[in-house]
């Protein structure tokens, strides 16, 4: 695994071993340094920096860092295609992504999208792309056999998160200002009528069966439910104070949020949608993943903290120190 750490001035990527729990040596970067992409052979590393208008890729065989790539204004979203052929980043200031040609390394001409790309998603069948814009309340859909964009779609208030069901059917976009959740049908790339739920939707996961999508809603401490086949939301679900990044577990069992005002972790038990007692971790949380098979779920917290909790058991391990700051990781599993 890899976290993304540091400051506007400079930025570090530290390489952590999830079976040992341990930290390597940090490997430097560039500065504003707050996502991270992984290709899905594992071997190459991108986080975009966003004061130098550039894109490090690191190796992951050696852990060394490849020449900066340059991109355009202000980097921050960044994902790369299920094939591994191409890496995209979002340019928060000039309105634009940049793919990146993974085999050679080089960028392509950029693609103008909607003000802000605040997020990016890619469908599961890898044939669009989506970059969620928080200025102007769109989203950009792009052609990735093509990298042309299409018409905007409107959505609600200052979107900023977004999710994709495992089908590739329908992608759901949270509208921060509106308490709603807006559903694009991906086959016609048209919204459907906005989903009402908690104030302040921040992340949205959706169940690996595809049958459900949860929403954490950061100012009234719950998570909605949202029931996939009907667009209907369920029953809102109390958990911490100030709920922000949520995981779900890969079998589909658990989902975890991060309540970043109440330094705790709340389980879910999905099958009944029940809240589970909570997790205690090290003070300020900010980000959570869960290990690809499953057993560990990290958390960054604090100044430099990183804290395993065994998912089997739900009790947090030792804290890892990493770089200052943790802000984003990454899952590297490299296959031949």
């Amino acid at each position: 695994m890899y976290v993304v750490s540091g400051t506007a001035a400079a930025g570090a990527l530290t390489p952590v071993d999830t079976v040992t729990h341990t930290a390597g040596s940090p490997i430097a970067i560039g500065g504003g340094a707050q996502s991270i992409a992984v290709t899905p052979n594992g071997k190459t590393v991108y986080v975009p920096n966003g004061v130098f208008n550039t894109v490090t890729p690191v190796r992951t065989v050696t852990n060394v860092a490849l020449p900066p790539l340059p991109v355009g204004g202000e980097p921050f979203a960044i994902v790369a295609t299920p094939n591994g052929k191409t890496v995209y980043v979002g340019n928060t200031t000039t309105a634009s992504v940049t793919p990146i040609h993974v085999s050679t390394n080089s960028t392509l001409a950029d693609i103008q999208v909607g003000n802000g790309p605040a997020r990016l998603v890619i469908t599961p069948n890898g044939g669009t792309l989506y970059t969620v814009n928080a200025n102007d309340n769109t989203v950009t859909p792009i052609r990735v056999s093509t990298n042309t964009a299409g018409g905007a779609i409107p959505v609600g208030g200052f979107p900023n998160s977004a999710a994709i069901t495992p089908d590739s059917k329908t992608l759901y976009v949270g509208n921060l200002n509106d308490a709603t959740v807006t559903p694009i049908d991906i086959k016609t790339n048209t919204a459907g009528p906005p989903i009402s739920v908690g104030n302040s939707p921040v992340a949205i996961v959706v169940t690996p069966n595809g049958r459900t999508a949860y929403v954490s809603n950061r100012d009234d401490n719950t998570v909605t439910p949202i029931r996939t086949a009907t667009n209907s939301p369920l029953p809102p679900i109390s958990v911490g104070h100030g709920p922000f990044d949520m995981a779900v577990t890969p079998n589909g069992r658990t989902l975890y949020v991060l309540n970043s005002g109440g330094d705790t972790v709340t389980p879910i038990r999905i099958a009944t949608n029940t809240a589970r007692p909570p997790i205690p971790v090290p003070h300020q949380p900010f980000t959570v993943a869960v290990t690809p098979n499953g057993r560990t779920l990290y958390v960054t917290a604090g100044a430099n903290l990183l804290t395993p909790i065994h998912t089997s058991t739900n009790h947090p391990g030792i804290p890892i120190t990493v770089g200052d700051g943790p802000n984003a990781m990454a899952f590297a599993i490299i296959r031949p």
